[in-house]
């Protein structure tokens, strides 16, 4: 079952979001379905990449966001896995299991990068669909 965990966004924003990262999960588990669990992130994210494209999705691969702590720009390089559509963050695991840091970790980059949206993808599961969670900030 995916989890969906939300904060405060704009309506339309989230309903983008959602619709947006319905298709990712698709994607994602016909990745799942071709590669199973055991590889490392690289190697999901290349196949997710694929698999959205095929799609027509439009997507960014390992995009760098600014971090500002108390009006000042900070010299720490953060990537976002992919941003999807312009709309949706997805961050790639290949873990045991997902931890709360996990999704402590994607909730900051939505609040850093101004995004509504994340998927959390682990896709070291025997069914991806357990491995999936889908966050709401805004």
């Amino acid at each position: 079952m995916i989890q969906h965990e939300a904060t405060k966004s704009t309506k339309d924003t989230k309903e983008r979001g959602l619709v947006v990262s319905h298709e990712i999960i698709g994607a994602a588990i016909e990745v799942h379905r071709h590669l199973g669990p055991g590889l490392f992130e690289s190697a999901y994210e290349a196949a997710l990449c694929q698999e959205l494209w095929l799609r027509r999705l439009g997507f960014e691969r390992q995009v760098p966001i600014r971090i500002v702590c108390k009006s000042q720009l900070l010299a720490a390089a953060v990537r976002l896995d992919l941003v999807v559509e312009r709309s949706v963050v997805v961050e790639i695991k290949a873990v045991e299991e997902l931890a709360a840091i996990h999704r402590s970790q994607l909730l900051t980059y939505l609040k850093v990068s101004g995004y509504g949206v994340g998927l959390l993808i682990n896709f070291n599961v025997r069914l991806l669909r357990s491995g999936v969670r889908r966050v709401l900030f805004g």
